[in-house]
């Protein structure tokens, strides 16, 4: 799953739009590490910090 659809999926985020934008601006972590690409495919396991949520992809 990409990491835009995941945050939509989790209900954190209302649009595709809403997504892009917060992962463009520095928003999202993925295990740690700031990610701006919001096609980053995400593997089981891998951890996303989003406005103090950390939720695990699995």
């Amino acid at each position: 799953m990409k990491l835009d659809q995941f945050l939509k999926w989790q209900n954190l985020v209302s649009s595709g739009g809403e997504a892009k934008f917060l992962i463009k601006s520095g928003s999202v972590k993925v295990n740690g590490e700031i990610e701006t690409r919001r096609g980053r495919k995400l593997n089981r396991g891998d951890k996303v910090m989003f406005l103090k949520n950390e939720l695990i992809f699995e």
